[in-house]
């Protein structure tokens, strides 16, 4: 059974989703339940158990939390059960992910300097000298870069601001919660959107989507995922980790 693209938890009307749910937790030995159609105390805590004892394909241990989202589901019934989106046929987008690929392995210089002869470049895109935090000009630099191609118009808002870029956009915005509760929503060439408060957060671009996770593009973090790295690395994280939300432009 495929994803039905919505966290499974208590109080879930689907009966048949619920019972091929208590039917994996069985096979798991995480029973004896009755395949009754009903999610309450017993299969919460059945989901909880095999949670517990389970990793994700990274050989992470599961949130347990009793609520079944793509990660948990993935685990349960199979990664070939999930969304699994890999292009866009978006031609603006393509090339944004394209040339954001190609940024991969730019390092400040000298390192922790917040510029360099491509920095600079990006920074440049958004109006700013060296020496700023560049996570968001790096992505207007990759959608300036991509529209000219094309002959299009940059639809990007341009500012190296992540939050005044969330809230100034006139693309469509997919929270957070929309995007854990059916990660078909998240597509290539989207905008993650982070924050850590006080007008402050980071960005990137998404390559992929596979189930509850999304590989990216980021400028100015790291491998350990900086908000305030040292270039531009991909990255893989869960879309529950991005917790303003998505955009996406056409």
């Amino acid at each position: 059974m495929n994803y039905p693209n919505r966290v499974i938890k208590k109080g879930e009307k689907d009966k048949k989703v619920i019972k091929a749910v208590q039917e994996k937790l069985n096979d798991a030995g995480c029973g004896p339940l009755d395949v009754d159609g009903d999610f309450g105390n017993k299969t919460f805590n059945a989901v909880k158990l095999f949670q517990a004892r389970s990793l994700d394909e990274n050989g992470n241990a599961l949130i347990v939390d009793g609520k079944i989202g793509p990660i948990t589901w993935a685990v349960l019934f199979g990664e070939n059960t999930v969304p699994v989106i890999n292009e866009t046929d978006n031609d603006l987008l393509s090339g944004v992910v394209k040339k954001a690929k190609s940024q991969t392995g730019v390092l400040e210089d000298p390192i922790g300097s917040n510029s360099g002869p491509e920095v600079d470049e990006y920074l440049a895109s958004v109006g700013l000298d060296p020496g700023y935090f560049w996570c968001m000009a790096f992505v207007y630099w990759c959608f300036d870069k991509a529209a000219k191609q094309l002959g299009v118009t940059n639809p990007a808002i341009k500012t190296a601001g992540v939050i005044d870029h969330w809230n100034r956009t006139k693309g469509k915005r997919i929270t957070s919660s929309d995007a854990v509760n059916n990660p078909s929503k998240v597509r290539p060439g989207q905008i993650f959107i982070m924050s850590y408060g006080g007008g402050t957060g980071h960005t990137g671009i998404v390559e992929s989507v596979s189930g509850g996770f999304i590989n990216t593009v980021e400028g100015n973090t790291n491998e350990a995922g900086s908000r305030n790295g040292i270039g531009v690395f991909k990255r893989q994280r869960k879309i529950n980790s991005i917790n303003k939300g998505f955009i996406e432009y056409k």
